[in-house]
């Protein structure tokens, strides 16, 4: 049997979501986001942040006064039973269905669910099947000079 091997955390610095209101996005993401284990990193004028996840309204200075358009974003889930809680607190939280939580002929062992967000960003959330990993996650430390 082939091994399948895949990169995680080399790819993508940051994601940035322009959204009509603000407020809505922060309880729909903070809700999924809760149930995967990822805390908000903060908040700013105009803005919200979680891991390598930036969410803005249209007239933060980053955003420069536009929507963005719809996007498909994937979250990573620990098992099948993460992916089902965050597929019900995303419905809970202003979420719309997009696919129930169901196993997906992408490879052996996806899992996933997809949920609209409250600007009809297609959320996906899912879990790859047992596989080991090399590292959680990646820790960055910056020395304050």
């Amino acid at each position: 049997m082939e091994t399948l091997e895949i990169y995680r955390g080399r790819l993508i610095d940051h994601i940035q979501l322009v959204v009509r209101d603000l407020a809505a996005a922060e309880r729909f993401y903070t809700a999924l986001l809760d149930v995967l284990g990822v805390p908000l990193g903060g908040r700013g004028e105009g803005f919200f942040w979680a891991d390598e996840l930036v969410v803005s309204s249209a007239d933060s200075p980053a955003a420069q006064g536009e929507l963005t358009g719809r996007q498909h974003i994937a979250f990573q889930a620990a098992d099948s039973e993460q992916v089902e809680r965050c597929y019900r607190a995303a419905l809970a939280n202003g979420g719309t269905d997009n696919g129930g939580p169901a196993d997906r002929e992408y490879h052996p062992g996806y899992y996933a669910a997809f949920v609209l967000d409250p600007d009809g960003n297609n959320i996906e959330v899912v879990y790859h099947g047992e596989a080991k990993r090399s590292a959680s996650s990646v820790h960055i430390t910056f020395d304050a000079d």
